[in-house]
């Protein structure tokens, strides 16, 4: 379970849309993620659910066999440009419901049958 973060501010000015991607993905914290379970134990879920709570709300909540790409494609496509090694993370999208935090949110990203990640945001930068 991963929470992929934006600097949303950076998407929210006048010069964000101009500033570099790797400056809106790429910070700090930006990435928190739970316990990596190796594909020979979970293998390569494309069912269940996925969702996020900000302070008890809940933000997102769909489920996975609603991606676009099923993980053996994207790590197909991706293995064609990068070099993969066990233990990279792939980030793939997420589901509606994308809005800002501030300091003190607690999220909970969730995955069915993988269990939680609880984050305290802190300070943005």
């Amino acid at each position: 379970v991963c929470i992929d973060m934006t600097r949303r501010r950076l998407l929210e000015t006048e010069t964000g849309p101009n500033a570099p991607w790797e400056l809106k993905k790429s910070f700090d914290h930006s990435a928190p993620c739970s316990e990596i379970y190796p594909v020979s134990q979970v293998g390569h879920r494309d069912t269940g659910r996925i969702s996020l709570t900000v302070d008890g709300e809940i933000r997102q909540d769909s489920d996975l066999e609603l991606m676009i790409w099923k993980t053996p494609e994207i790590i197909a496509t991706l293995s064609k440009y990068y070099a993969l090694q066990p233990g990279d993370i792939i980030m793939a999208g997420t589901p509606d419901g994308v809005g800002p935090v501030v300091p003190g949110n607690t999220m909970v990203g969730a995955i069915e049958g993988l269990g939680e990640l609880t984050v305290q945001v802190g300070e943005l930068v």
